[in-house]
């Protein structure tokens, strides 16, 4: 009987790990932060942003946050965001394949330096809440030619005291949670 436990704990434990269930938290920066001075573009080089990740901006009164279209980012226009926050710390979810762009609507702050592009990974181990996998749609019967924007990305502010520190963590999916909480309460049992 006990030996009967321990092989459930074990399988239990490697289907954990098998279960893709991460994503990262990238604070764009680092410990600078969202800040004039910082090489946005060597900070994002070597980095590979998938869908489900997230961007946590952390700055100070005098930025904020614009996504902007790729010539506005290009150009460093202000005042046509598509999403924009100011509260000093910024978490944005990356919930959709292609490059994001973003810059501080701060008049100069953008040709300055403040301005980041991330290339987001469509191949993502979790699809975002409320999307279908492209693999279950099947090929279409006819062939069409359909364009699409993509809906504009919400900005969730998080109070300052809650951000992470690191430039990236790992979250637990609560599938994996409410796993390893079940099999735990089984161990005690046997």
């Amino acid at each position: 009987m006990g030996n009967y436990g321990a092989g459930m704990v074990c399988l239990m434990v490697m289907l954990c790990f098998a279960v893709p269930c991460l994503a990262t938290v990238y604070t764009v920066g680092d410990s600078a932060g969202w800040t004039l001075g910082v090489d946005y573009t060597t900070w994002a080089s070597g980095k590979t942003f998938n869908v489900g990740d997230s961007l946590v901006f952390n700055y100070g009164s005098s930025h904020n946050v614009d996504e902007v279209s790729e010539s506005d980012y290009s150009g460093c226009t202000v005042g046509n965001s598509i999403t924009t926050d100011s509260s000093g710390a910024t978490t944005i979810p990356l919930k959709t394949a292609g490059t994001h762009h973003f810059i501080c609507g701060v008049v100069g702050h953008c040709s300055g330096g403040m301005k980041l592009a991330v290339t987001v990974a469509g191949g993502s181990t979790t699809a975002p809440a409320g999307s279908t996998p492209p693999s279950l749609t099947g090929p279409p019967t006819t062939t069409t030619t359909t364009t699409t924007s993509p809906a504009p990305p919400t900005t969730t502010t998080t109070p300052s005291g809650t951000v992470p520190e690191s430039s990236s963590a790992l979250t637990l999916s609560p599938f994996v949670a409410v796993w390893v909480a079940l099999f735990s309460k089984l161990v005690i049992l046997l």
